[in-house]
């Protein structure tokens, strides 16, 4: 069972990727330090969970809140395109967190996606997404650069829970060559970026809440953490 402490216990899906460090070359699971900063500075514990179990039910008991993380792209087959050349896949991560955000669904468990969390919980509930956004919008003001975040302000829907938490706008930093085409069902689109990029979706009535930029690239404003680690106190 999740913790019975008085902070919240927050699962991070992280990578599983050749890594280099200190005098090792192997295979590791790791993800971005910020991320977990977000939570501890929020007021939760966290902990990482790497995509290497089918034990989603059991996974998810033990956290009160989950954060699907960004990373690689969601495998086309899974929404019914064939893969664009520009697309790099991770198909074991997707297992991993298809089967982990159903299983926080069914346990009443608050998620926050985040840039490719976003993406898996609309393709996860029947959507589908635009593979790259270069060819489609003519920009690259989401992805600039490699390892370059592009900086945009995003709209959000009054009365939207993404409203409530940030305010009707909110600055943002994006990576991302992908983006939201057709939402998966049961999400409302609630946050865009100038060009129209659907930036936020959310289910209403439950804290199932995605964005498509990288809020824990600024840890000085963690807000969205901090809901969701209100979110989950409340359902402990």
């Amino acid at each position: 069972m999740a913790s019975n402490g008085s902070k919240p216990v927050i699962g991070l899906t992280s990578y599983l990727e050749p890594a280099k460090f200190l005098v090792w070359e192997t295979e590791a699971v790791l993800l971005h330090r910020v991320y977990v900063d977000c939570v501890v500075a929020a007021g939760g514990i966290p902990v990482l969970l790497p995509p290497v179990s089918d034990e989603f039910d059991r996974l998810v008991s033990t956290v009160d809140g989950l954060v699907l993380t960004g990373g690689a792209d969601v495998e086309p087959e899974r929404y019914g395109q064939e893969q664009h050349p520009t697309t790099y896949i991770r198909p074991n991560r997707d297992a991993f967190e298809f089967g982990l955000f159903e299983a926080a669904r069914r346990q009443g468990k608050p998620v926050l996606g985040v840039c490719r969390g976003l993406q898996v919980m609309s393709v996860a509930l029947g959507g589908t997404l635009v593979q790259h956004l270069p060819e489609a919008r003519e920009t690259t003001e989401h992805q600039p650069a490699p390892a370059t975040f592009g900086r945009g302000t995003v709209t959000l829907a009054e009365g939207s829970r993404a409203a409530a938490i940030l305010g009707s706008e909110t600055k943002t930093l994006c990576y991302h060559h992908q983006a939201i085409d057709r939402l998966g069902a049961g999400l409302d689109p609630v946050g865009w970026a100038a060009d129209g990029t659907i930036e936020a979706a959310e289910v209403p009535g439950e804290f199932t809440l995605g964005v498509q930029w990288h809020p824990e690239q600024d840890t000085d404003d963690v807000r969205l953490f901090q809901a969701l680690v209100e979110a989950s106190k409340e359902r402990k």
